[in-house]
């Protein structure tokens, strides 16, 4: 094609390897005006026709200069978006915008995309939506925040908009990864694990069009589709705490600038005071050892972020539950306990019945309890007295100036 016929941003779209990815099931009412749309910004298009059982095939017949994908059955939008990024990675993309083919999101925000991956390259780039605006369903506001929540427990990130699916994706990086999703959960899962392995997750404003009730098309499935997106969130927590947490907090405390941060969290930040900075660590003590056991983090960050506390603290004190201090924790628990509830029988497994089972386990829970109070409370008093110490000596250190 002559350089002066190419659409407005066909060079940006080939010089950085970047296409736009299009699937799509069952909607063409909408289909042939979304790849309209976007020829006029790249011929570097690939539509995965998921199934489709309407006149979608006939409609992309009409685009000779696009790539299309088509099998059958219906396979769901995961297994879409999971085929679109294997196929533009095999195909030398290395990046690949998704955008929905309801008509919902606006090709004129692909440059903003463009823009974006220039500042920060091997991003995973999320199109953040205005749900404020007309006619956006209730499910869909309440879905977001919903969303937004867990996808920060997971990750630690937060984002506006994690349900928006005008994103683009690193496929060089995500294309052999292994998923476990199939349907609209897969959407959560692939920014989670991008997260996990390294890749910056940024956000940047999008347009976007939700028609009346009346007119509107969806394939999403309230009830099933809640269901399926509930239980990865269940299982993507259940890795985080148990793997990816305790993880990244041994590559921190292995690691000059992971010390660096500690340092800077606990001393430098000069708008905190001892007593929140030293909140932020007993109460983060308090959560690692109380039997709450896979739930910490869950249940102690929002309470640190509604008390105020320095999450970054909290989170790091509260770290002293991984493994190997597991183990030492839940046998001072027991012996605590014992010891507050005067029991001189230690466990003997060749002895252990029903009754002595559930005693060993009242004097656990109860021995985690007061174990995590008198340690919360000695890790607050020692954190403020030594930052109290070490802030006095630097004001006298200026002084002496």
């Amino acid at each position: 094609m002559p350089e002066e016929q190419l659409p407005t941003h066909e060079v940006l779209f080939r010089e950085n390897k970047i296409c736009v990815l299009i699937p799509t099931y069952n909607n063409a009412g909408s289909l042939a005006d979304v790849v309209k749309n976007v020829l006029a910004y790249t011929t570097q298009v690939i539509v995965v026709n998921d199934g489709s059982t309407d006149n979608t095939a006939e409609i992309l017949r009409n685009f000779k200069n696009i790539h299309v994908v088509s099998y059958l059955p219906n396979k769901g939008k995961g297994i879409a978006l999971r085929t679109g990024i294997r196929e533009a990675a095999k195909l030398g993309y290395d990046y690949a915008i998704a955008i929905d083919s309801d008509g919902q999101h606006y090709a004129h925000d692909l440059p903003r995309f463009l823009e974006q991956i220039l500042e920060t390259p091997g991003a995973l780039i999320v199109g953040a939506r205005n749900l404020n605006q007309e006619n956006v369903p209730g499910k869909s506001s309440f879905g977001n925040r919903f969303s937004n929540f867990w996808y920060w427990i997971e990750t630690g990130i937060r984002l506006p908009d994690t349900q928006s699916g005008y994103r683009l994706y690193p496929v060089a990086k995500l294309a052999k990864k292994k998923y476990i999703t199939r349907k609209y959960e897969f959407e959560i899962e692939v920014m989670v694990r991008a997260a996990w392995s390294g890749i910056l997750v940024v956000t940047i404003p999008i347009s976007v069009y939700y028609p009346p009730a009346e007119e509107r098309v969806s394939h999403f499935r309230p009830f099933k589709d809640f269901t399926r997106i509930s239980i990865l969130n269940t299982v993507l927590v259940l890795i985080a705490f148990l793997w990816i947490k305790p993880r990244d907090f041994v590559k921190l405390m292995f690691s000059r600038e992971g010390w660096r941060k500690i340092w800077n969290a606990i001393f430098v930040n000069p708008q905190e005071s001892n007593n929140t900075k030293a909140a932020s660590i007993g109460f983060g003590i308090f959560m690692g050892i109380v039997p709450v056991w896979g739930f910490q983090l869950a249940i102690g960050i929002p309470l640190a972020m509604l008390f105020k506390l320095n999450k970054t603290l909290f989170i790091l004190a509260a770290n002293i539950s991984i493994f190997p201090f597991t183990v030492f924790i839940l046998m001072a628990s027991l012996i605590t306990g014992k010891l507050v509830l005067g029991d001189t029988h230690w466990l003997d497994v060749h002895a252990m019945t029903l009754e002595r089972f559930k005693h060993a386990g009242v004097a656990f829970f109860l021995g985690g309890t007061v174990l995590a109070i008198v340690a919360g409370l000695a890790a607050y008093l020692i954190t403020l007295l030594s930052l109290a110490m070490l802030r006095r000596r630097k004001r006298v250190s200026n002084a002496d100036q």
